[in-house]
């Protein structure tokens, strides 16, 4: 059985549950129907000892007037829009200016902060939670009424499958991906910096020192990008490198090896103390990784945890930043009678 409890009340209408998805290995995934945002995984160690791997909050108030998009689903846009332009149809919009002079992650009031009609269900065994949301034509600033549906199921081997769906009714742009800050130690006193990552990527997106794309790919050959063999994410992280210094750290688009829109491995992350190994898996064309740069040591986290600089890293499948004015980047345009589909999965295990 799903539990579901009360977390708390948006206003005199809006009340947002929190809904528990268990399996029989004992992994538990927490998630609200604000944002539909995943506030806790818990997965064992190497020990068998079950912590939680994700950063978050205890409580609806500090979701509310959180900026660091913990957990949430983003968009209608992931990533940055240089200007918070583009065109369609020979019309060009206009998008809320929410990133210095460009539009980041669906503006202030994007998926991360709207509430969703949340139905739990059980398939096969697999525990899961379907989320829907309805954006009407302009908001945001984006065209077209969208219905958006957010799939997440538990399944029987730790793994957490993320499914989005979406129709609209006016040509328009989609770009949703999951944004949760993970810390694979289980201890957000240590920092990210020391767990080993590999990402299937032999080029990054080129950027601009206001982190929007130049349209030029990079290859990641004897750069700091180079994470084709497992490497320590701090390894060289403070290398005198331009794009590093304009993200202060990793806030970067790997390119994905063998785009052809299906399901494949793309990134693994392992944490060496605690055994943990995270696998991502996506049909989408590129990954943002992000090294928890903008995080400082004022966000009071869960059960008062103070979450510092570097203290969780994002791993978001998503296409690429400013796709929208970008010719040469696989599009993003989802047109009436078209249906949008997207899978992502994490899958959580042990390596000795």
């Amino acid at each position: 059985m799903i539990k579901k409890e009360l977390f708390g009340k948006l206003d005199d209408v809006n009340e947002i549950y929190i809904y528990t998805l268990s399996n029989l290995k004992g992994m538990i995934v927490k998630i609200i129907n604000y944002g539909a945002i995943v506030v806790s995984i818990l997965v064992p160690d190497k020990n068998g000892i079950y912590d939680d791997i994700v950063l978050g909050y205890d409580n609806l108030k500090a979701y509310i007037n959180d900026k660091f998009y913990f957990g949430a689903i983003i968009g209608r846009y992931a990533n940055r829009i240089n200007k918070g332009q583009f065109e369609l149809n020979g019309k060009r919009y206009q998008l809320e200016l929410n990133d210095g002079l460009n539009h980041l992650h669906g503006g202030t009031k994007g998926f991360h902060k709207v509430v969703w009609d949340a139905e739990p269900f059980i398939y096969n065994s697999d525990q899961s939670l379907k989320l829907k949301y309805y954006s009407h034509d302009g908001e945001g600033g984006y065209p077209g009424n969208l219905k958006i549906m957010v799939i997440y199921t538990l399944t029987q081997n730790n793994e957490l499958q993320i499914e989005y769906i979406a129709e609209t009714d006016k040509k328009t742009i989609l770009n949703p991906t999951h944004h949760s800050y993970f810390n694979l130690s289980g201890s957000a006193d240590k920092t990210i910096l020391e767990h080993q990552i590999k990402i299937n990527a032999d080029y990054i997106v080129d950027i601009n020192e206001d982190l929007t794309p130049t349209g030029k790919l990079i290859n990641v050959n004897n750069t700091p990008f180079d994470f084709r063999k497992f490497r320590e994410m701090g390894a060289r992280i403070n290398d005198k490198n331009e794009l590093l210094a304009f993200a202060n750290g990793y806030d970067h688009s790997f390119v994905l090896n063998d785009y052809n829109h299906s399901v494949r491995k793309v990134a693994e992350v392992f944490e060496p103390v605690s055994g943990r190994l995270l696998s991502i898996h996506s049909d989408q064309p590129g990954l943002q990784f992000y090294s928890g740069n903008y995080l400082n040591g004022s966000i009071i986290g869960k059960e008062g945890k103070i979450y510092s600089f570097r203290a969780g890293f994002c791993l978001e499948a998503q296409h690429f930043p400013d796709s929208p004015n970008h010719k040469n980047f696989p599009p993003v345009v989802l047109e009436p009678g078209q249906r949008y589909i997207q899978r992502t999965m994490y899958k959580f295990s042990i390596k000795q």
